[in-house]
C-alpha cells in the first residue's frame, strides 16, 4: 500500500467497491438504499448528489463501516481498502474532549503515535480546517460552524486514504466556506486521498471533483457522470459577506414590536460560568409582527446565543430582552423568567440541531406534540398538522420514527412542529441546511406563509439565497 505524505504525516491509498448494497432500517417500511453500485480508485474526487432523503449520509456510513445488522437489514458488500475519515453532518455527535486539542487528538492517539507526532497533526489540522482558536477553546463555547471546522480537523488529524465529508461547509459564511473548501481540496490532492463529499450547494464543488454521482429519492444511483462546467453566474459570497459583528435587520411588515434586545450580552450554549472569553454581544434586534428579521454575520458571532436570548432560553449576561408588555404573561416581560407553557404559548424554536428537540415517536406525534401540550382540541391540531406535514413534503413518512429521518427531513419537521400550534414568534436557526432545491423552496414558502398571517420571524443563517428571497416580501 503505497502512502503520500502532508506535512510529515502519512496518507494511505484508499479503493471503495461497493455492490448491490440495499440498506432498510429498522421502522422503515422501504430501502434507503436499493442495489447501490459504486467503485472508487485511489485519489478520485466524487460528489454525491441527490434530493434530501435520498440516502446520502447513509451511504457514507456504509463507506464508513457504520452499518450494521443489529440496526437494520442489511445485503450486498462493501469493501473499503483504507483508513477512513468521517465527518458526520451533526458534528457535535463526535466530540469527545472538552478542550478543542484534546478533541482533535483522539484519533491520532488511537493509533499510537507518539505525543510528538500526534500534537504535531492536531496543530496542522487545526490550520487546514480554518478553525478560528487555539488548542484550549472548550468544546462547549463552539457555534455550530466553529463545531464543524472542529470535527472537519479531527477527520483530517487520521490522515485518512479516504476522506467522507457530510455537508462540510453547511453552517458556514461564504467566505469561510470558500476557504475550508480550499483546504479540503488542497489536502486531498497533495495527499493522494480519495474524497467523497455531500453537499446541497454543489457548483462551488465541480470545480474541484472528478465525478458527480447521483441518488434518486428512492435510493438507487441514477447518474454516475463528470460535473458540470462552472457556473458564469455571479458568486453568491457578494450577499453572504459576513460583517464584523452580528447585524439584525428587519424586512417588510411594520407591525407591533413583540420582543426587543437592547446591548444585550450573552454566552454561547452550553458555556458555563468561569470559562474564559466566551461572552458575545452586544446585539440590538427587534422582533416584529407580521415581519422577518435576520441575524446574519459570520461563524460565531453570536447568531444562535441572540436566538436563544429572544427564545427566553438563556439569561442576558448584560442588558435587557424585554416583551411587549401587553403580549408578555402576567406583566413579566422578560421571556427567560416565563414558564414553559408560557413561552410555549408564544414562542417556537428551531434549534440548529433539530434532531436534539426530537420527543416522539413517528413523524406525526411529534408534530402535534406541543399543541397537545397546550391543550389544542384534536381535530384543529390534526388538521394544523396535516396541512404542515403536506407543504413540507412529510406526510409519506408521517408513521416513521424520526430518527429514522435524514438530517434535512429532520429539519423539516422541526419547522412543521414548530408552527403546528401557531406561534406569535418564530425563531429559526439555519432552517434550509440540507435541503435540495425543491424542499428548499417548501421552507421558505412556509415561512413566507406564516409571516404573511401574522407570525414574526426570526432566521439565523448563512444562506444568501434565503436571506435574498425573504428580502423580496
Amino acid at each position: 500500500m503505497s502512502v503520500a505524505e502532508v506535512d510529515g504525516a502519512r496518507f494511505d491509498d484508499a479503493r471503495v467497491d461497493v455492490r448491490g448494497l440495499t440498506w432498510r432500517p429498522f421502522g422503515r417500511p422501504a430501502p434507503v438504499l436499493r442495489d447501490v453500485d459504486l467503485r472508487l480508485e485511489p485519489g478520485e474526487h466524487v460528489l454525491l448528489a441527490g434530493p434530501s432523503g435520498a440516502g446520502k449520509s447513509t451511504l457514507l456510513s456504509a463507506l464508513a463501516g457504520q452499518l450494521c445488522a443489529e440496526d437494520g437489514e442489511l445485503t450486498g458488500s462493501v469493501d473499503v481498502r483504507g483508513r477512513v475519515g468521517l465527518l458526520l453532518q451533526d458534528p457535535g455527535t463526535a466530540v469527545v474532549a472538552e478542550r478543542a486539542g484534546r478533541d482533535t487528538a483522539f484519533g491520532p492517539e488511537n493509533l499510537g503515535l507518539t505525543r510528538k507526532e500526534i500534537w504535531a497533526r492536531v496543530d496542522v489540522a487545526l490550520r487546514e480546517a480554518d478553525f478560528p482558536y487555539d488548542r484550549h477553546r472548550p468544546t462547549s463555547a463552539l457555534s455550530g460552524g466553529e463545531g464543524q471546522r472542529l470535527a472537519l480537523a479531527g477527520a483530517l488529524a487520521l490522515r485518512p486514504g479516504l476522506l467522507l465529508l457530510d455537508e462540510p461547509t453547511a453552517m458556514l459564511d461564504a467566505p469561510t466556506a470558500a476557504r475550508v473548501r480550499a483546504a479540503i481540496v488542497a489536502v486531498a490532492r497533495a495527499s493522494g486521498a480519495t474524497l467523497v463529499v455531500v453537499e446541497h450547494q454543489m457548483a462551488p464543488w465541480w470545480p474541484h471533483v472528478d465525478r458527480v454521482v447521483t441518488l434518486s429519492a428512492d435510493g438507487r444511483v441514477v447518474a454516475d457522470a463528470a460535473p458540470p462546467p462552472p457556473s458564469p453566474s455571479p458568486d453568491r459570497a457578494r450577499l453572504d459577506t459576513p460583517q464584523a459583528h452580528l447585524v439584525a435587520k428587519v424586512r417588510g411588515g411594520g407591525g407591533r414590536v413583540l420582543v426587543s434586545a437592547r446591548e444585550v450580552v450573552g454566552a454561547p450554549p452550553g458555556w458555563r460560568r468561569g470559562q474564559p472569553a466566551t461572552r458575545v454581544g452586544p446585539f440590538d434586534a427587534d422582533v416584529v409582527a407580521g415581519a422577518v428579521t435576520t441575524l446574519q454575520g459570520p461563524s460565531g458571532s453570536g447568531k444562535s446565543t441572540l436566538l436563544a436570548l429572544l427564545a427566553g432560553l438563556s439569561v442576558p449576561i448584560a442588558g435587557d430582552v424585554m416583551a411587549d408588555a401587553g403580549w408578555a404573561p402576567r406583566g413579566r416581560r422578560c421571556p427567560h423568567t416565563w414558564r414553559s407553557r408560557e413561552l410555549a404559548q408564544r414562542v417556537a424554536w428551531l434549534p440548529q440541531l433539530p434532531e436534539h428537540a426530537l420527543v416522539a415517536t413517528t413523524v406525526r406525534d411529534e408534530v402535534l406534540a406541543t399543541s397537545r401540550a397546550l391543550g389544542h382540541t384534536a381535530v384543529d391540531a390534526g388538521r394544523r398538522a396535516d396541512q404542515l406535514m403536506d407543504a413540507l413534503g412529510l406526510h409519506p413518512l408521517a408513521e416513521q420514527n424520526p430518527h429514522t429521518l435524514s438530517g434535512g427531513e429532520q429539519r423539516r419537521l422541526g419547522l412543521a412542529g414548530a408552527l403546528a400550534h401557531a406561534p406569535q414568534v418564530l425563531l429559526l436557526d439555519e432552517p434550509t441546511v440540507g435541503q435540495d432545491a425543491l424542499t428548499w423552496r417548501a421552507v421558505v414558502d412556509t415561512v413566507l406563509a406564516a409571516v404573511g398571517g401574522g407570525t414574526a420571524a426570526v432566521i439565523a443563517s448563512h444562506d444568501a439565497d434565503l436571506i435574498d428571497a425573504v428580502g423580496a416580501r
